[in-house]
C-alpha cells in the first residue's frame, strides 16, 4: 500500500498492482535495499482514502532495541566529527540521529498523512506499508526530473538550514557551495550546456534552506549513470564523497535504512527522483524519526541540536496521537 502527492499536486495517487511496471521505488541511503511498488499510477477518490483502514495494528513492532542519543551524547560526537572535518579540511560533512518517539497507545496514519500534506504543499509527500516496512515523509529536495519528450533534466542545490526568520550567516552559505559546485561538475561532464540559476531561499514549513537549480539537456541513456553519481549528494553525505561515507559509518549511532536514499517515480510524462530527507519509519509501538545536518569546521553542537530538534518537527508536529 502507498499513497503520495507530488509537489505543488493536491491528487491523491497510488499504484494500482496490475502489471509488473516499477511505478515508485524506494532506495536505501546505501542503495543495497529498495521496495518497489508496481502498477500504473492512479488518482484516489478522497472519500476512498477516508474508508481506509491504516492504524498501528497494521504495522510491526519495533525490535530494532534502539535508543536515540541524548543530547549529550550527540554533542560528545559531533564535536569528534568537527575535529576530523578539520583535521582533514574538509568542506562538509553530514551528520544524522535517530529521535525514538514512544509512549502512544495510538496514531492515526491517515490524518497525520493529511496533516502532512497540507504542511508542506512544494514537497513529495508519501506514505506507505509493504508489510514489512511503514514509512511517511515529505520533502522538497529533487534529485533529478528527466523530461522523456524534450530529454531536459532539472537539478538542486539545497544546504543550510535556518528558522524562516533568521539570517543566513557565513556557516550556512559555505555550507551550500561545494554542493552546487559538486553537482555543476557532475553535469558538465555529460552536457556543455548547464544553466545554473542564482542562490535563493527555499521555504519548507518553518525552516528556510539556500537552494540552487540547473538545468541541461541529456541522453536518456545516461539517466541512471548521472543519478548515481548525484547520490549521495553533499546535502547528505559531505565532499568527499568516500570518505565522508566512511565516517558516517564510524560515527553514526544507527543504519540509515531509507533516510537520506531516493525515490523514483515515473509517470507517462516524466522521471522523478526526490530525496528522503524528512521522514520516520513508522512501528506497532513506536516512530523512528531521522534527522540530520551538514557539519563544517564552524559548526557548534548546540546550535547542530536545535537544527535537528526543528527538522524532527516536520514530521513529529503532525502526528494525530492519542
Amino acid at each position: 500500500m502507498i499513497y503520495f502527492k507530488l509537489p505543488f499536486d493536491e491528487r491523491l495517487l497510488s499504484t494500482d498492482e496490475k502489471n509488473i511496471k516499477n511505478a515508485v521505488n524506494f532506495f536505501s541511503y546505501n542503495s543495497l535495499d529498495h521496495i518497489s511498488f508496481t502498477g500504473d499510477i492512479v488518482e484516489i477518490d478522497a472519500s476512498e482514502f477516508d474508508h481506509t483502514s491504516i492504524t498501528n495494528e497494521d504495522l510491526i513492532s519495533d525490535s530494532t532495541d534502539s535508543s536515540a542519543e541524548t543530547k549529550e551524547e550527540y554533542c560528545e560526537t559531533l564535536q569528534k566529527v568537527i575535529e576530523v572535518i578539520k583535521d582533514n579540511h574538509l568542506p562538509k560533512l553530514v551528520y544524522s540521529r535517530r529521535k525514538i518517539f514512544k509512549g502512544f497507545t495510538h496514531i492515526d496514519y491517515k490524518e497525520s498523512f493529511k496533516n502532512v500534506c497540507e504542511s508542506y504543499p512544494n514537497a513529495f509527500r508519501y506514505l506507505f506499508n509493504d508489510g514489512k516496512n511503514a514509512w511517511m515523509g515529505a520533502f522538497s529536495e529533487v534529485l533529478g526530473k528527466f523530461n522523456k519528450k524534450t530529454h531536459e533534466f532539472e537539478t538542486m542545490a539545497l544546504a543550510g538550514t535556518l528558522p524562516v526568520s533568521e539570517e543566513w550567516s557565513e556557516k550556512e552559505i559555505e555550507e551550500q557551495k561545494p554542493v552546487t559546485t559538486y553537482i555543476q561538475d557532475i553535469l558538465k561532464s555529460y552536457s556543455d550546456n548547464v544553466q545554473q540559476s542564482e542562490t535563493y531561499d527555499h521555504i519548507s514549513g518553518n525552516i528556510k534552506h539556500l537552494r540552487t537549480d540547473f538545468k541541461t539537456s541529456i541522453k536518456p541513456e545516461v539517466l541512471d549513470k548521472i543519478i548515481q553519481e548525484l547520490h549521495p549528494t553533499p546535502a547528505v553525505c559531505g565532499i568527499p564523497k568516500d570518505f565522508c561515507n566512511e565516517n558516517i559509518r564510524k560515527y553514526e549511532k544507527f543504519p540509515r535504512e531509507f533516510y537520506a536514499g531516493y525515490i523514483k517515480v515515473e509517470t507517462e510524462e516524466s522521471i522523478l527522483y526526490f530525496v528522503n530527507l524528512r521522514c520516520a519509519r513508522l512501528y506497532k509501538d513506536s516512530v523512528h524519526l531521522f534527522v540530520g545536518g551538514g557539519i563544517t569546521a564552524q559548526s557548534d553542537p548546540e546550535k547542530e541540536w536545535r537544527e535537528t530538534e526543528l527538522k524532527s518537527e516536520a514530521i513529529l508536529k503532525n502526528l494525530v496521537i492519542f
